[in-house]
């Protein structure tokens, strides 16, 4: 680091760092309560990889079945999660969803509409009622649309192309945040005694994902590295249709709009297969004309549904088999079939950017022939382990929201539960950060500056040259293939260990990263910092999974195939132990922590059919 270099500092109250659904929402919140408020996006506003979430909003809103409410949505989400959730957070969940569902709309969110007029809901996988809110197949572009004008109309400053290396602490409690503007790799000090991540996922760490370049594990990474704990991160989810051909686009997500809509999946026999991986109560003859199969589909008094609609874990492994079996598409996938079911109209007004997503990138016309797809690394279930109220976690000040907060989902996400988790627990996380900063008065917290020289100096370790100079490129895409092959759908001990040495040589090697250039406009530079957050999270995801033995949800275990009732009162905790600064050193350790289980009247719920 140049001796002359000064660092551009700012002070605030609450930084939000990420700016999709939950950062944009938590920002909105803490602004509102009065908090100075900086929101951090590495990359444009706008292009958040909630852009992504294309299906809908789940909320009881009870427009299209009136039978809907909370205590259904709540029992749905806990056993689409295997009872993993944190009961709390579910409860909550279900209860606030419909409440933010109709702020979104008051602040200008454009859904879909009923005959009446009411807001439109869609059904989706695991959920026993139609209640996903929607538009069209770009829901979540609408969300981040409507949350991005109101946080700009308030005033909230934003800080883009900015990617934050380190959190500054004083003692045990968080001072503030650390980090470079990407164009110009200067570096930047944000003081703030409250600091919320919603930094989103992880699934760069593997070679097939829906997930854009974003989602390198920032946040889990920085939390762990604050002395915060992770859980449930053996739980990954694959979601089971993204595009396999062309492969410039491959792993990109196939909305389960498609499904919800009456798209079915089909082997290279032409065969339903979905009906032979069901259990018993679900199965029924395969409907043979659009007539049948859409009385089946609402057929919702004998709580039956499309097998294609079961949740996503299910439908992943069942798609994994057929390819593992033979029976799969030329490009290694399976058909999804919506062509046969639905007329051209139907599906242009329904599903416009899958139409034009399959038209321009793999010349398929999915109004008139099936499309390729295969499962995808989709979503982390597991992340910073929070208080379910405030959102909350063990190091004081710091806070997370989103999908790098852990325990709403358990071991498995329903669709669409992504989206209201957002803005159901960014509103959480941004009112507490601001009653936290308020109650802490003027005896704020202070970063030292040797704290933020060891963040400067670890920033521009990999221009110093050492005598081995490993390329990041060619780490991260041993990373990838690792995870892709060993922690993937499928685990076994041994190749789960196997995981873990090749990713302990990574690390090592990745300690000899060296970049070329300066820091102006460096790719190099950029992703040799994202590999230290990859490799630890990755790490966390091989370990957690090896203690884990039986299969659940988004976690399959070969040697352990069936569900331990044991472990369905047990979390994982994975925690780090390691030297300040860099990782070099660093170990992770994990433990088992007991399930806390929900009251009375809750348990009730998911005992019954209510």
């Amino acid at each position: 680091m140049p001796a002359e270099e000064t660092f551009e500092h700012h002070s605030y109250d609450v930084v939000v760092i990420g700016a999709g659904g939950a950062g944009l929402r938590a920002a909105v919140a803490a602004h509102e309560a009065g908090a100075r408020t900086a929101l951090i996006c590495r990359s444009l506003l706008g292009k958040a990889h909630t852009v992504m979430a294309e299906g809908g909003i789940a909320a009881a809103l009870g427009n299209l079945w009136p039978e809907d409410n909370w205590k259904v949505h709540f029992r749905d989400t806990m056993r689409g999660g295997k009872l993993l959730n944190n009961w709390r957070m579910a409860e909550l969940h279900a209860k606030e969803a419909p409440e933010r569902v109709y702020e979104l709309e008051q602040w200008g969110a454009l859904f879909d509409r009923t005959p009446a007029g009411k807001i439109s809901q869609r059904d989706f996988g695991g959920h026993r009622y139609a209640r996903l809110a929607h538009v069209g197949d770009r829901t979540g572009l609408e969300m981040i649309r409507a949350l991005q004008q109101r946080a700009v109309s308030i005033g909230i400053d934003v800080f883009m192309e900015l990617t934050v290396t380190d959190l500054l602490k004083d003692g045990g409690r968080i001072a503030g945040a650390f980090g470079y503007w990407r164009e110009s790799g200067r570096f930047v000090v944000f003081e703030a005694p409250a600091v919320i991540l919603a930094t989103g996922g992880l699934g760069k760490s593997w070679k097939v994902t829906s997930n854009s370049w974003e989602c390198t594990g920032d946040g889990h990474a920085l939390a762990l590295r604050a002395g915060a704990a992770l859980l449930n991160m053996e739980f990954v989810q694959f979601h089971p249709t993204g595009m396999v051909w062309p492969l410039s686009v491959r792993g990109l997500l196939v909305t389960e709009s498609v499904r919800g809509d009456g798209g079915v999946l089909v082997n290279s026999d032409k065969r339903r297969f979905m009906f032979d991986y069901i259990p018993e109560f679900f199965k029924a003859e395969t409907a043979d004309s659009i007539e049948e199969a859409d009385r089946w589909y609402t057929d919702k008094a004998n709580n039956r549904r499309p097998p294609e609609l079961l949740p996503r874990d299910e439908v992943a492994r069942a798609i994994n088999s057929e390819i593992k079996a033979g029976r799969g598409s030329p490009h290694g996938g399976v058909f999804l079939d919506i062509a046969s079911r639905r007329t051209p109209e139907f599906i242009q007004r329904r599903l416009p950017s899958m139409y034009h997503q399959f038209k321009e990138l793999a010349d398929v016309d999915i109004t008139k022939e099936p499309m390729e797809i295969g499962p995808t690394c989709h979503y982390a279930m597991g992340g910073v382990e929070v208080d379910p109220d405030s959102q909350a976690s063990l190091v004081p000040g710091l806070f997370a929201a989103g999908e790098v907060g852990g325990g709403m989902h358990g071991a498995n996400r329903l669709g669409g539960n992504s989206l209201s988790d957002l803005i159901v627990f960014g509103k959480r996380a941004g009112d507490y950060a601001a009653a936290y900063v308020k109650e802490l008065g003027a005896a704020r917290p202070q970063a030292s500056q040797a704290d933020v020289a060891d963040a400067a100096e670890d920033a521009l370790s990999p221009f110093q040259a050492g005598p081995t100079r490993e390329n990041p490129y060619a780490i991260h895409q041993e990373l990838q293939e690792t995870m892709q092959d060993l922690v993937g759908i499928i685990r076994v001990e041994h190749e789960l260990r196997e995981a873990l040495d090749k990713i302990a040589a990574l690390s090592q090697r990745a300690a000899n990263v060296s970049v070329e250039g300066n820091r102006q406009y460096n790719p190099g530079w950029h992703l040799a910092l994202d590999l230290r957050n990859m490799l630890l999270v990755s790490q966390a995801v091989a370990i957690a999974a090896l203690e884990r033995q039986e299969s659940r949800g988004g976690h399959t275990r070969d040697d352990y195939p069936m569900t331990d009732p044991y472990w369905g009162g047990q979390n994982v905790v994975i925690e780090l132990a390691a030297p300040s600064g860099a990782d070099a050193g660093a170990t992770l350790s994990s433990r088992r922590q007991a399930l806390p289980k929900p009251p009375p009247e809750l348990a009730e719920l998911l005992e019954g059919d209510h």
